[in-house]
């Protein structure tokens, strides 16, 4: 199997833009569907061999650990998620280089062949330099890809500020569709002719006019109606131009931290920023079940194009998953999900359809009169 998957020759960008064309049905004219990216950690602590695995310290775990960076794009209505595309970060080896560069650096070099070797050291440099990506510029590839084929032309975006780039935005909005974004507190916005901080006008708005906080009822993704108190303004801001701003409370006193959020439809009113907000939070989702449930931490494999198989293969699987028709089950052993399917029937269930599919392989091999030796090579060649 590990043959079959990771080393023989098929495409995994024609399996990923297959599967986009498989899920694009589902999310048409199904109410609201939304484009969230992200990017999150995939953890390798005894596996530092594996393509793509770096140390570095960890935000989220609060330890310095060995981890792939991978980012996805993930789309979703009220009631389907489905992974778009996942893509590892290469790690950046440039400032190691270049710290070998600085120490080995000589006045001269009295060999030709010892000035070979340094100009070979200096072009790897450069070209790991140049193939080396940022996340923002894989975020950016993975929406031009997905706009190119305009397989979901009524899905907006949204993303937080680790994403949000300016050329990000700017592609978005040339193909006519809005984005919704978390920026960060320290961003500045034009404030009666100043620039400030948005969290020093959020201060100002709170201690000095609490009123422009409107009280407003939203309708999350997840079906729960949450109360907001929200501030609503079309501002301006450095490069990115004319935006509308969101500052949010989730509290009646306003003392809670509050959050901020940006977006380029400036007819928007705080709920349909708040709801299409919501749905970002699809990622995570997608990210823990991938993690739980689709081995997207479970890639052992050492090279680029076989990672990227095994997080492709990931978004298929759960997708897949969340399709199978399961009936109820009168076994014992599910009663406790009360009629409800769950992951484990739908995992059972395709595996009987494997398993009947392979024994309807075998019975015809056997009525072409081939022997157990000869049908056991086809089903698993020595």
């Amino acid at each position: 199997m590990h043959q079959s998957v990771f080393e023989s020759s098929w495409d995994s960008d024609t399996l990923i833009e297959q599967h986009r064309k498989f899920v694009s049905p589902s999310h048409r004219g199904q109410g609201k569907e939304i484009i969230s990216l992200d990017w999150t950690f995939s953890h390798h602590d005894r596996g530092p061999e594996i393509y793509g695995v770096k140390k570095e310290y960890d935000y989220v775990e609060k330890r310095t650990s060995q981890f792939q960076t991978f980012v996805t794009a993930v789309i979703s209505n009220d009631n389907l998620i489905d992974g778009l595309d996942a893509v590892v970060q290469a790690p950046d080896v440039c400032e190691s280089e270049m710290e070998y560069l600085n120490m080995t650096v000589k006045d001269s070099y009295d060999q030709m062949s010892a000035l070979e070797d340094r100009l070979l050291e200096l072009l790897n440099y450069q070209k790991h330099k140049l193939e080396y990506k940022k996340r923002t510029e894989i975020a950016y590839e993975m929406v031009l890809q997905i706009e190119q084929e305009g397989l979901f032309p009524s899905a907006n975006y949204a993303f937080d500020n680790g994403v949000l780039t300016l050329y990000l935005t700017r592609l978005i909005e040339s193909q006519g569709k809005h984005w919704v974004s978390e920026i960060e507190c320290s961003r500045h916005i034009n404030w009666s002719g100043e620039w400030e901080r948005v969290d020093t006008v959020s201060e100002m708005l709170r201690t000095g006019h609490p009123e422009s906080f409107r009280q407003i009822k939203v309708l999350c993704r997840n079906g729960e109606v949450k109360d907001y108190w929200v501030f609503s303004k079309v501002v301006r801001l450095k490069r990115y131009g004319r935006k509308r701003l969101a500052i949010v409370f989730e509290t009646l006193d306003l003392v809670d931290t509050p959050r901020y959020y940006l977006t380029d439809a400036l007819h928007w009113e705080c709920g349909r920023i708040l709801e299409t907000w919501s749905y970002r939070w699809s990622s995570e989702i997608f990210h823990e079940f991938g993690k739980q449930i689709t081995g997207l931490e479970s890639s052992q494999v050492r090279n680029e194009e076989a990672v990227k198989r095994h997080f492709r293969l990931s978004c298929v699987s759960q997708s897949l998953l969340q399709r199978v028709s399961v009936v109820e089950s009168k076994f014992e052993r599910f009663e406790f999900s009360n009629g409800k399917a769950t992951i484990g029937q739908r995992c059972r269930k395709i595996a009987r359809e494997v398993l009947h599919s392979m024994l309807e392989l075998s019975k015809r091999l056997f009525m072409e009169g081939k022997s157990t030796d000869e049908v056991l090579d086809i089903l698993m060649p020595a």
